[in-house]
């Protein structure tokens, strides 16, 4: 058995071509879905970057890892205390420590753990190659050391190699010899009208004025990234620097899937393509970031090619990131292990088989305290700390009919908000039930004790500064009513 896990940071799927983009991106990615099954309905339990792999590698919610942050004590895993024994219950139940045990050599090459000094994240890995730059490489940084290991171990038996490529992340780093592609091809067509100059008058970080988190100001390092859009021409730009990143990642994995071939392993290869989360490119006014609760920063693409699996199928069950690990456990022909929170999707990858859930339940923490019910056509969103963003407590979106989440129906359709509240709540209940020994807190209830999300905390008094300076002070009284903490 070999496995081969592409980890591309900041994907969302509607900006792959086999997800129905309009924008040939990802004919690399095309391919391997022709070869599988794409899955349209994947989310990740918690967002961002850091509390979705944790999810992911610990096959457990936030809520019970305890990351949900990027900053704080939210942003590490929880201790295990008076019950650990010689060695934690990560080094048996992560991921990679699952495959290991499986007689997989198990190898990691990326920047992720460094990023984020998570270095439980490695857990189970018997070989790991840090590419050296944090979150800041390019698909040329990485693609070397994957081809040299290739070279060396790619016709062995018996691994699974874990790959994390981060192209598509803020700032978008694209080689400016790679040119841009899309320059002649239209945009979006929601992207219309006045939405700038509307876009312009919202306050916030990664709102049109400010799309390098509270400023202006992009880094000259990163010459496709932009640092407010006051036209048409701007937004281009952003949507451009995006689709660049994901087409030049995906020459660099068509290099990766070449090598494997020459190395005569294509038939028995598995082949997982994924990501920790999307990217809002001005869905609830946010652009060039993934810092909410929502359908866009939350589905990601999953795309899995199994050895005797289902061919060209598409897989349109609910279902998380966290529960790829007891998936891999029932391909493998193994129990899952039990305290993982996921529940298999094996039948739609072997068979077709329908298994979704009924409902998801979306956390963030790093920008916005939110949290969401997602279910049928619908997604609810509660807030607790909006980030600056003067969101709603409630909202509530059709995301069948209204991808791009264009219309709050909150005000509209008090039962259904009420039915979003009562998924939140049963979810709730069933966590803290579960919740580890010794631990009987919401970690959501952390954060907020400690002052907020850790990308928001103590920017607030200097910001409004700037929303004056910049025709944005009606904002201000509400943020100062909303954040008193902020002015103390």
């Amino acid at each position: 058995m070999r496995i081969l896990y592409l980890d591309l940071d900041t994907l969302r799927p509607d900006h792959l071509s086999c997800y129905g983009y309009h924008r040939r991106t990802s004919p690399n990615i095309d391919g391997i879905a022709r070869e599988g099954v794409r899955f349209e309905r994947v989310h990740c339990s918690d967002a961002p970057c850091l509390p979705s792999r944790a999810a992911l590698m610990s096959g457990r919610f936030g809520i019970h890892t305890g990351v949900v942050g990027h900053g704080g004590t939210a942003a590490d895993m929880r201790l295990e205390g008076a019950g650990r024994s010689f060695r934690s219950t990560l080094s048996q139940t992560s991921l990679p420590a699952f495959l290991k045990q499986q007689g997989l050599y198990t190898t990691f090459i990326g920047g992720f753990a460094e990023r984020h000094s998570s270095y439980t994240f490695y857990a189970g890995f018997r070989e790991i190659h840090d590419t050296g730059m944090g979150g800041l490489e390019s698909a040329e940084h990485v693609t070397p050391t994957v081809l040299d290991w290739i070279e060396r171990h790619g016709d062995q038996d018996q691994w699974y190699l874990h790959v994390n490529y981060w192209d598509p992340h803020t700032p978008y780093r694209a080689p400016e010899s790679f040119g841009n592609p899309f320059a002649n091809e239209p945009l979006p067509d929601w992207y219309s009208g006045d939405l700038v100059q509307r876009h312009r008058r919202l306050v916030g970080p990664h709102t049109a004025q400010e799309l390098i988190m509270f400023t202006n100001k992009p880094n000259p390092r990163f010459p496709r990234q932009v640092g407010e859009i006051k036209d048409q021409s701007d937004l281009r730009r952003v949507v451009d620097g995006y689709d660049c990143g994901i087409a030049y990642m995906d020459g660099h994995i068509g290099q990766v899937l070449a090598a494997l071939e020459a190395k005569g392993v294509g038939d028995d290869l598995a082949i997982v393509v994924s990501a920790d989360h999307g990217e809002n490119q001005g869905e609830l006014g946010l652009w060039a970031e993934h810092a909410t609760a929502d359908e866009i920063t939350c589905r990601i693409p999953l795309i899995i090619r199994w050895p005797g699996g289902v061919k060209n199928h598409v897989d349109r069950g609910l279902h998380y990131n966290l529960d790829l690990a007891p998936t891999f456990a029932a391909l493998l022909g193994q129990p899952p292990k039990p305290n993982w929170d996921g529940q298999s999707f094996a039948p739609a990858i072997l068979e077709g088989a329908a298994c979704g859930r009924d409902y998801l339940v979306l956390s963030q923490c790093a920008h916005v305290c939110q949290r969401a019910a997602r279910w049928e056509d619908w997604l609810y969103i509660r807030t607790w700390h909006d980030g600056f963003h003067l969101f709603p407590e409630e909202m509530l979106f059709n995301v069948t009919s209204d991808p791009h989440e264009e219309r709050d129906l909150a005000r509209e359709r008090p039962d259904l908000c009420q039915q979003g509240q009562q998924i939140l709540d049963e979810w709730h209940a069933e966590m803290m039930r579960t919740m580890p020994e010794g631990y009987n807190v919401d970690p959501m209830e952390t954060v907020l004790a400690e002052g907020g999300p850790s990308h928001a905390k103590g920017q607030l008094r200097a910001y409004c500064e700037r929303l004056e300076a910049t025709g944005r002070g009606y904002a201000i009284a509400e943020l100062k009513r909303r954040h008193p903490r902020e002015f103390l």
